[in-house]
């Protein structure tokens, strides 16, 4: 946070905006309060309306929530299709999101109903449908729990990636191991500067 304060007030408004537009959202999202408001009304007059939208709702969920861990690019797809047409699909995508070790199966209301793990994709029969090979066993996170209890649950469930549902089960976005690594370092010196009686403030 020091360091990234350092920066913020060395750099000109032209730095901070090409800087962070490179940003995924839920990364923007961390920086966007900290930043100055000239540069703050350049980053949205930038960005198209939907990342507008989704920036909205990761800050719209406190910082310590998976709401606010989490990142609303996601891939989804729907049960009846074939693996075939995920594939055609992923390919005229071009890309796909970083650390994106499953794709999130969704029905026509956009509800979560399993992921497709991208080893299944690529080995099972491409006639066969998503909802013949996805798994279901696979819970959504709430986006009002805890940084340190997502934490948890990756690592109790050796997660790569997850889902986070509102109450009605619509998916919103997902959170990535990477950033649960950055929740577990920030909680692991918190905790040694405690242990070293320093106050953060």
């Amino acid at each position: 946070d020091e360091v990234r304060s350092g920066l913020i007030e060395e750099m000109d408004a032209a730095e901070l905006t090409a800087a962070a537009e490179g940003l995924e959202v839920d990364d923007l999202a961390d920086l966007i309060a900290d930043l100055p408001e000239k540069v703050t009304q350049q980053l949205l007059r930038n960005m198209d309306q939907q990342d507008r939208e989704r920036l909205s709702r990761v800050l719209s969920w406190p910082e310590d929530s998976a709401g606010g861990l989490m990142n609303t690019d996601t891939v989804s797809v729907r049960p009846d299709v074939t693996l075939e047409t995920v594939l055609r699909y992923l390919r005229m995508r071009g890309d796909i999101p970083d650390n994106t070790d499953s794709l999130f199966v969704v029905n026509r209301h956009d509800r979560y109903l399993g992921v497709l793990d991208l080893a299944a994709l690529l080995t099972e029969d491409p006639e066969r449908t998503v909802g013949e090979v996805m798994e279901t066993e696979v819970p959504g996170i709430a986006p009002a729990t805890s940084t340190s209890e997502v934490a948890s649950l990756f690592e109790d469930r050796d997660l790569l990636s997850a889902a986070v549902v509102d109450a009605e089960g619509r998916l919103l976005g997902r959170i990535t191991v990477d950033d649960v690594v950055d929740v577990i370092r920030d909680e692991a010196e918190h905790s040694v500067m405690s242990m070293a009686g320093l106050d953060e403030a």
